[in-house]
């Protein structure tokens, strides 16, 4: 054991007294050079248990991730704990690919992140066996199994980097797996043995809460205004999160909105505001929360249904990180289902169809038959649709299914950050002829960022702007003139999807789409929808119980603390008991009308199907009474009974 190493280390650089829940375990696995599979939710610390270790270690770590935005991140993250770091993504030149692989060679660097993309190309693979590569880490270890709800066909790609890296052992990460995506991700990446660390999914401070309203937007406001505290707010759409964070502004409520869609700087400002609680609630796409660590979240609230369980308990889960009780709240009704299924067929569109879209892309790009390969297109979609009269929607999923299918690699809205080098030798410098402006930016520079001499770095244009009293257009001006003089390297900031011919462009009839790739995915997809509108609707099984039986846990328990469980806990009733109950109440009140509490309780008495048997009613009549009167007014609470005038209705009439 290098218990005491591992704190120390721990301590050192990230300025944490203790690790985890299983982080231990997992850092001791790789130091032991086992190949290790951990499970760990959403907030868990996945990162600690590779970063840790291979401080230890002699030589390089090489982490394979899917996410370009939380990949930047962690790179800046440990570049500001003086730990050397580096990545090689989609969208980055060949010429900056070829640097900062040399620089992973020889300048010492102790981890090296890479898209999955990137894995085949032949620079990386003759780079990658001049390093000396300690540790293997696969995040998002889900995506190489296609029992996974977010397969990608790239990740199979690393069995193949393994067998370049002998002996070196593998990390692989996810924060959602059931139990035959668990199995998969072991035999895909050929561990020499099962080694799996599971954390529990159970989260005992999350209550899950799911409101049957018509109204989201006025529930959701009712919600924040009960519930203190910072939330995050998933709907669908990005015109979605920009109405949603109005209707909360104009209710009072301290909102802003979060997108894709949004400029690196604006998502920065925007995210940074959030975490120090300039404001309070972020409503956002899917595309929030990548990389966010923000613990003291005390709810977060959909307004629409997810794709999947998986999808639902990540996002849920960024909600009580710091172990304080924390609300994950749905807001849900009968047309959500409707659009959900909807989804499938959006999601799966005719293989006719798939077929037209590539033979268009192929036309858009003007690419020959048996040309392409290889060749990467700035895309964008609405003009590639507007030109073809083809759906947007439908057009995005079949690029999906042809990238999954092994014809193209599509990319959605990539944005490089705004980089520069400085081409001169610092003694230099002192001898250039510069104007006044261009002299003082670069001194500017130089002030501002580390490593401009032997590595790009990125750079923010309005910061700089903002130090020299200029506006954002004059540095970018002045930034062109010294890269043409060849004083610095300078690539702005680009933001654009981009399409990669993965094979030489085929004739329409022999596009193939195979089985595992449609058939067996769509039957999945339908699945793990059904799940979902299962969970939405369940009324009588525990929330937290639903989600741990689908992630394959044994045996859970009740969690006490979702609307499901506090319906019986508050009645002191059984799940069949409780349901009995609240059918009772709504056929006598549907049957009779609105009626006062003692009459209502009275009629319940007098059916002929009473609550519970008739001998033990019989017996404990009073409390039985007293369960039912409990019942009653939970579901006044709940919004599902009426109370007006000393008499309850249901709620519809």
């Amino acid at each position: 054991m290098h218990s005491g190493l591992f704190h120390n280390i721990l301590k050192d650089y990230w300025g944490y007294d203790s690790f985890r829940p299983l982080q231990e375990g997992i850092i001791q696995s790789v130091w032991e050079g086992r190949d290790t599979l951990g499970l760990m939710p959403t907030g868990g610390g996945k990162s600690l248990t590779f970063q840790v270790p291979v401080m230890a270690m002699k030589g390089i770590c090489l982490v394979v991730t899917p996410l370009i935005a939380l990949m930047k991140d962690q790179v800046d993250n440990l570049r500001e704990r003086g730990i050397k770091a580096a990545a090689v993504y989609s969208g980055m030149s060949r010429g900056e690919i070829l640097t900062t692989l040399e620089n992973c060679i020889f300048g010492d660097f102790k981890f090296l992140y890479v898209s999955p993309e990137r894995l085949s190309s032949d620079i990386f693979r003759v780079k990658l066996q001049a390093m000396d590569v300690c540790l293997l880490v696969v995040d998002e270890s889900h995506c190489i199994s296609q029992w996974g709800y977010d397969f990608r066909p790239s990740y199979l790609k690393i069995a193949e980097i393994r067998q370049l890296l002998e002996g070196v052992p593998v990390l692989a990460l996810t924060a959602t797996a059931t139990g035959a995506v668990e199995k998969d991700i072991q035999d895909r990446l050929l561990f020499k043995e099962k080694n799996v660390f599971r954390m529990s999914f159970a989260r005992e401070n999350l209550s899950y809460v799911v409101r049957a309203v018509d109204n989201k937007v006025g529930e959701l406001v009712h919600i924040l205004r009960s519930v203190p505290g910072t939330g995050i707010v998933y709907v669908r759409s990005r015109q979605g999160t920009r109405e949603t964070a109005r209707a909360l502004q104009k209710a009072g409520i301290s909102a802003d909105f979060f997108h894709a869609g949004l400029s690196y700087e604006e998502k920065i400002f925007k995210q940074n505001a959030w975490r120090f609680n300039e404001c309070r609630v972020m409503v956002a796409t899917n595309a929030f929360g990548m990389g966010i660590d923000k613990p003291d979240v005390r709810t977060v609230i959909h307004l629409d249904l997810p794709n999947s369980p998986e999808e639902y308990f990540q996002e849920a889960g960024r909600a009580g990180r710091d172990g304080s009780r924390s609300y994950a709240i749905l807001l849900y009704s009968k047309a959500d289902s409707v659009k959900l299924k909807k989804r499938i067929s959006d999601s799966f569109p005719d293989r006719d169809f798939i077929t037209r879209t590539y033979e268009a892309l192929g036309n858009f790009f003007q690419v020959a038959v048996g040309a392409g390969y290889n060749n990467v297109y700035d895309f964008n979609l609405y003009e590639f649709c507007a030109a073809f009269k083809l759906p947007a929607l439908q057009a995005h999923h079949a690029l999906k299914i042809l990238e999954l299918a092994g014809y193209v690699e599509y990319t959605e809205e990539i944005e490089t950050r705004s980089r520069i080098r400085i081409l001169v030798y610092r003694d230099e410098m002192y001898s250039l002829r510069l104007e006044k402006d261009m002299e003082a930016l670069l001194q500017m520079i130089l002030r501002s960022y580390t490593g401009v001499f032997s590595d790009d770095v990125y750079i923010d244009e309005s910061l700089l702007a903002a130090r020299l009293g200029k506006n954002r257009q004059e540095v970018y001006d002045m930034l062109v003139s010294l890269s043409k003089a060849r004083y610095i390297h300078y690539v702005p900031r680009k933001k654009t999807p981009f399409i990669v011919f993965t094979t030489a462009r085929e004739e329409p009839r022999f596009v193939a789409i195979s089985r595992t790739v449609y058939e067996e995915r769509k039957k999945r997809f339908e699945k793990r929808i059904h799940s979902m509108i299962d969970y939405a609707e369940e009324e009588a099984v525990c929330r937290a119980r639903l989600l741990l039986i689908y992630f394959g846990e044994d045996n859970p328990t009740d969690c006490g603390c979702c609307d499901v469980c506090l319906k019986k806990n508050e009645a002191g009733l059984s799940n069949y008991e409780f349901r009995q109950a609240e059918q009772k109440i709504k056929s006598v009140l549907h049957e009779r009308g609105a009626m006062r509490l003692e009459e209502l309780v009275d009629a319940i008495e007098e059916s002929p199907t009473k609550v519970s048997e008739p001998a033990i009613y019989a017996v404990n009549k009073d409390h039985e009474n007293e369960k039912v009167i409990s019942v009653i007014r939970f579901l006044i609470d709940m919004g599902d009974l009426a109370l007006e005038d000393d008499k309850i209705s249901l709620s519809s009439d």
